[in-house]
């Protein structure tokens, strides 16, 4: 049987970082596209993912979501733009705010643009938690950029581009992850802890990338998607990587939340549940649409936090991800 994405184009900005090279990986090996497009700015970075992958499906285009002309020339003949480019660093958006809206918020109103312009078919924003809430500059640019994208839907009319989101927590064996970092204080003897309160969501890089997949073939335009997945304790993480050293709290950072949230209450109004995974539905109807069938209205006041979760990983748990986790 034929997938949906056998013989697509594919474009996939900031492609040469974690999410994007996973992506590549498992799009190549298992669903045979035409050919996949990497668009970033970073010219080592993308002659390293050249030389591991070495496959002729794959080609590499040096530009920034900044530059609107450039990725208008980058999605000639492309089916389906994978948006995942943005400036992620909590601390270096704070330093740089104007550079962080230019990237973040200017740069996905360039990809709407361009793809209207080139008729392209599908487009998923990669987004994140701390878009709900936001008590940083990254979290208020990410909401922007989820609004963006769904309100791009206004101007086709239910026609291509069809523009949607995803919407997950921290991603294990991402850049920036505190498992290298707690594995390298556990060599001193102490690990900081910002609170021993915190939680967070956690997905693996491999199930963040194919639920994105997923959800590529059953949007229909509008639609923010949340998987369902499992919480973690920040003091269970520190002890089933350093169960002996010495924790010394320093309080939470400037721009950092207690806890997570995936979905707001105001959201779940307009949410349906299903099995695996939630699908946060627009609030206002851009055309004649399908809403997704068979989902479950969710309950008033409903919220999906990463401390009320009902989904837990526990200490081995966390024993088994930290050893898989690459030093």
């Amino acid at each position: 049987m034929q997938s949906y994405f056998e013989g697509k184009a594919f474009l996939v900005t900031g492609g040469t970082g974690s999410f994007g090279k996973k992506f590549v990986e498992i799009l190549l090996n298992e669903y045979n596209p035409k050919t996949i497009r990497v668009y970033s700015r970073g010219e080592l970075m993308q002659s390293e993912m050249d030389q591991k992958i070495q496959d002729p499906r794959l080609s590499f285009l040096i530009g920034d979501v900044r530059d609107k002309s450039r990725l208008s020339r980058a999605m000639n003949s492309v089916d389906v733009v994978v948006h995942a480019a943005a400036l992620k660093q909590v601390p270096a958006c704070e330093y740089n705010p104007i550079e962080a809206v230019r990237t973040n918020i200017d740069g996905t109103v360039n990809i709407i643009d361009a793809a209207i312009d080139n008729a392209v078919k599908k487009v998923m924003l990669i987004s994140t938690d701390k878009a709900v809430h936001p008590v940083n500059l990254y979290g208020a640019t990410k909401m922007v950029a989820e609004k963006l994208i769904v309100q791009g839907n206004s101007y086709t009319g239910g026609n291509p581009p069809l523009f949607s989101c995803v919407r997950y927590g921290n991603v294990i064996g991402s850049r920036g992850s505190v498992i290298p970092l707690f594995k390298e204080q556990k060599n001193t003897g102490t690990i900081t802890i910002t609170n021993e309160k915190m939680t967070r969501f956690w997905i693996s890089l491999d199930q963040g990338v194919r639920f994105v997949i997923n959800s590529i073939k059953i949007m229909q335009g509008g639609e923010i998607f949340v998987p369902k997945i499992p919480s973690m304790r920040l003091i269970d993480l520190a002890e089933a990587i350093a169960p002996n050293a010495k924790k010394k709290y320093i309080g939470i950072r400037a721009g950092e939340k207690l806890h997570e949230v995936l979905i707001t209450e105001d959201e779940a109004r307009h949410t349906k549940e299903y099995d695996q995974w939630f699908i946060i539905e627009p609030e206002h109807v851009f055309w004649n649409r399908k809403k997704q069938n068979n989902g479950k209205t969710l309950p008033e006041g409903f919220r999906y936090s990463s401390e009320k979760n009902q989904d837990w990983l526990n200490k081995e748990d966390l024993i088994k991800i930290t050893q898989l986790e690459k030093q």
